[in-house]
């Protein structure tokens, strides 16, 4: 007796129905994930309904959407600097800016100055010693914090900050960090008196997929401290060995350190997260003032832009286009994952026909088979368009970086992907400095000699079962 003998022709054919009309009519989707979707439902009707309700919507719960939303709206957005962004407003790269500013009405801010740890190891320890310096408040927030050498001295700082008085907040992604969260660590850090929270925490899984999707998860990488210093970049809580996954060891990853009034901005993301996950009401925050001065030499415009599913649709992979839109001469780009939606790619395509010498770099080796997979079958358009691709091959390249120009850069969370476009809370700063910039720039530099070129040869050179097998995950990459 097979499947279909215990549920029913018509009561199939009747779900199968129903699941089709509402991919179809479903609000904000491309038209090819709509496609992907009917033709996945219609070949295989109890497997394509079964993924349609796991994986077909970006919804998290109703609740959990309705509250985000709620605390967005009650927070005070922090100041912007109106002639900072009026200058911008002037140059060849006010679209990104603008179009950045309507994700979370957070403006550009000035007077800030910004520092790239040399390392992973040197980020830690940075971070630790900023940790131990705080005066009135921590606040974390990571994706995947690992019980390994650099995760336990963020942990014993932490610990060391809440003995001496200093308030410690800390969201920990519930799926990515699952490991530390069930561990002697985190008990010791509730112990200490700092509330820590699972962001997104999953519970049940049945219920958790009923009422959302479990794969929707804090993708951020953020610590804020006494609202003047703010860490960002792509760096989880962990050592560059990444034990969980040595074999693609090791991580490779940007973190800087801001200081200046975009850190508040930085609050302004953690408080959002903080408050929807049941913590205390922290948006007094996001009313002090950063002192007004003069600017100084080498202080940086800076932005901070806030994606997720409780904001506006498409907000990353729009602001991502637009900023390659804006290059004139030169795009260098790092990315872990490439699963790019159709403006993005079309953006990058289109900056090497025109002039721009465009640099991708991704790994050479990736940690996911199916992003692999499908990174690999958009070489042939990016390489026939003129982007001069790269393959990083000194461990798994996870910097998320995007320079414009050597003068305008963007540097978080977000990776080129459709989990960061539409499921992931995602965390990045958009900047305008020559001076900063240059400094990305060598480090981009650095990962570029470490590097393989892919030519035309190297494409010629995939075989017919190797290209079925790109082409035929990349049509299922809408969905997926």
């Amino acid at each position: 007796m097979g499947p279909l003998d215990h549920i029913g022709p018509g009561l199939l054919a009747l779900t199968e129905t129903a699941i089709l009309l509402r991919a179809i009519l479903r609000p904000h989707r491309d038209p090819a994930s709509r496609l992907a979707w009917v033709v996945v439902i219609v070949v295989l009707p109890i497997v394509g309904i079964i993924a349609y309700l796991l994986l077909g919507e970006i919804r998290i719960s109703n609740r959990r959407r309705q509250r985000g939303r709620d605390v967005d709206r009650s927070l005070p957005t922090p100041d912007a600097d109106k002639s900072c962004e009026d200058e911008l407003a002037k140059s060849d790269y006010a679209a990104p800016f603008a179009l950045a500013r309507t994700v979370n009405g957070l403006g550009t801010t000035e007077g800030n100055q910004a520092l790239l740890a040399l390392d992973s190891n040197v980020a830690i320890d940075a971070l630790v010693e900023d940790i131990d310096a705080a005066r009135h408040h921590v606040h974390l927030c990571a994706y995947i914090w690992l019980a390994d050498h650099n995760g336990c001295k963020v942990k014993d700082a932490v610990i060391r900050a809440a003995a001496r008085g200093v308030k410690v907040r800390a969201l920990a992604d519930a799926l990515g960090s699952r490991l530390f969260i069930r561990s002697s660590h985190w008990r010791e850090l509730i112990a200490s008196g700092a509330d820590v929270r699972p962001a997104l925490p999953v519970g049940n899984p049945l219920w958790t997929v009923i009422r959302g999707r479990v794969d929707l998860r804090n993708h951020r990488k953020l610590t804020v401290i006494d609202n003047g210093v703010a860490w960002v970049g792509s760096q989880n809580v962990a050592d560059p060995e990444f034990r969980i996954k040595p074999h693609y060891a090791p991580w490779v990853d940007i973190m800087t350190r801001w200081e200046g009034p975009v850190a508040r901005h930085c609050q302004y993301l953690f408080a959002s997260d903080w408050i929807a996950e049941g913590g205390d009401d922290i948006s007094a925050l996001l009313s002090q003032h950063w002192p007004k001065r003069a600017r100084r030499p080498g202080e940086i415009a800076a932005q901070v832009i806030g994606t997720g599913p409780t904001v506006q649709v498409d907000s990353m992979p729009a602001c991502f286009a637009e900023l390659i839109h804006s290059a004139r001469h030169e795009l260098v780009i790092t990315t872990p994952y490439f699963v790019p939606d159709e403006q993005v790619l079309t953006a990058l395509t289109s900056a090497a026909r025109r002039g721009v010498e465009t640099l991708l770099a991704l790994p050479k080796r990736n940690d996911s088979i199916v992003v692999a997979a499908t990174s690999k079958s958009y070489y042939q358009d990016l390489v026939g368009a003129g982007v001069k691709l790269l393959e990083y091959r000194c461990g798994l390249l996870h910097a998320k970086t995007m320079l414009v120009d050597r003068a305008v850069g963007l540097i978080g969370s977000a990776n080129l992907d459709r989990r960061s476009f539409e499921l992931n809370f995602e965390n990045n700063i958009l900047f305008a400095d020559k001076e900063f910039a240059e400094v990305i720039r060598a480090r981009q530099d650095a990962f570029i000699a470490d590097c393989d070129p892919v030519t035309q040869a190297d494409i010629d050179r995939y075989g017919l079962v190797a290209r079925l097998w790109q082409n035929s995950i990349a049509m299922m990459s809408p969905i997926l």
